[in-house]
């Protein structure tokens, strides 16, 4: 009579456990199928639940320039129908030549080529220097160009760093075109960290693309509609088993964060360049310490914006009370925005965790829930641990009186700086 029970629907247990049984195909496909299914729930535990995930990626974490650079200019050399790229600063020195002779390069041999560069983190760049990779076939463009429309149009900045080649291969994280992320020895350049990344979220991240396209060039919203149609009409292609949430919005962006760190067990390891958060974050990480897990930050040591550097040393009392441990980072200057919560999960990106990436600029991140990529970034970022500084609580306290008094003084006006 058990295996007469009835389920919903009026079919028996026998018949559903039947039915469940998976086909042959399946079967052969089984231990994939297990990992994939296991690594969806783990990365629900992680991700808030209306964030989508795209599974069957590859994901390769790239340090520095030094591993970046070459990289993305292999993709762009083997481009073969269109190469996109989207940068907060093209610079006009070693490196920026570099890469606009592969642009132009690519451009000459027939491959669709559009570049989107913020005008403003572009400004000390000759016209003459984009004006000859239009020349070239280039089409390339500056992102809102200085107007006197309206403040607003002057400070929200693109700040995402992409680069998007056949809808293949991308690349995403905070590495500029620029030779300061490019170190000739040791402890020279800029810190950073970049995704390269295959599979079906690559398409994802070109919409990201297309939409500071539209909104740089200021075409019709319906162009926009079509494209994103095409690209949805593609078929995705599975190149690995890594899950990834691609995060376009500055707020899903901030929510991921906040989310992981509720959920954190072990670890909360953050890398961030530009430090001055909220309440709400404050509080996350005080109570993930709290509670016993390890909570790490590394933060400039050497800021690129002398005043940013002593408003975040301003939040350092009310976290290592708690039992944070802060590291500063002094070989150069540290760029990357990274994080990595129980070598589970992680995100890469452009994401700031300061006003102007919470308020104003548009960024994008990509999330995952992958021992194996949280394991390898949760190993650079020890690794890096080892090159910093660590904060003293005690040496911390006794601190020049002039450093407190200019600390809470910029700390009063976090929200407009």
């Amino acid at each position: 009579m058990a295996d007469q029970e009835h389920v919903p629907g009026g079919r028996t247990a026998q018949v559903a456990r039947e039915e469940a049984r998976p086909t042959p195909a399946q079967q052969a496909r089984l231990p994939f199928l297990v990992h994939e299914q296991g690594m969806t729930r783990l990365a629900r535990e992680y991700l808030p639940r209306k964030h989508v995930l795209w599974p069957g990626n590859r994901c390769l974490l790239l340090r520095d320039g030094v591993e970046a650079f070459p990289s993305m200019l292999d993709a762009i050399r083997a481009a073969k129908r269109y190469v996109r790229l989207e940068t907060y600063m093209f610079i006009e020195d070693v490196v920026g030549e570099v890469f606009a002779a592969a642009l132009m390069d690519a451009a000459k041999r027939g491959v669709e080529v559009k570049v989107l560069y913020d005008a403003l983190g572009s400004w000390t760049t000759r016209r003459a220097f984009f004006q000859r990779m239009r020349e070239a076939g280039v089409d390339i463009r500056p992102f809102k160009p200085f107007s006197f429309n309206g403040f607003l149009s002057l400070i929200r900045r693109d700040h995402r760093k992409l680069l998007i080649v056949d809808g293949e291969v991308a690349f995403l994280g905070g590495i500029n075109v620029a030779a300061k992320w490019a170190p000739v020895g040791q402890g020279e350049g800029w810190r950073d960290d970049v995704l390269r990344v295959e599979g079906p979220v690559v398409h994802q991240l070109e919409r990201c693309f297309t939409a500071s396209w539209i909104i740089g060039v200021r075409r019709r919203i319906t162009r926009l509609r079509e494209l994103l149609q095409r690209r949805k009409a593609r078929q995705l292609t599975a190149r690995g088993d890594s899950n990834l949430v691609v995060l376009s919005t500055r707020r899903t962006i901030y929510r991921a964060y906040l989310h992981a760190i509720q959920k954190a067990r072990k670890s909360v390891l953050i890398a961030a360049a530009y430090f001055v958060p909220d309440r709400r974050m404050v509080e996350a990480l005080r109570h993930a310490a709290a509670r016993g897990v390890e909570v790490v930050l590394i933060l400039n040591g050497k800021s690129d914006h002398p005043w940013m550097h002593y408003l975040t040393r301003a939040f350092y009392d009310r976290l290592m009370e708690q039992g944070v441990l802060i590291y500063e980072w002094c070989h150069g200057t540290l760029h990357a925005k990274t994080a990595v919560v129980d070598g589970i999960w992680g995100t890469v990106g452009s994401f700031n965790l300061e006003r102007m990436s919470f308020l104003f600029n548009y960024e994008v991140n990509v999330a995952f829930a992958d021992p194996r990529l949280g394991g390898a970034l949760e190993a650079s970022f020890r690794k890096d641990c080892q090159m910093c500084s660590p904060i003293d609580p005690e040496k911390w306290s006794r601190r020049p009186l002039w450093h407190r008094v200019l600390e809470r003084t910029l700390y009063l006006f976090r929200k407009v700086i």
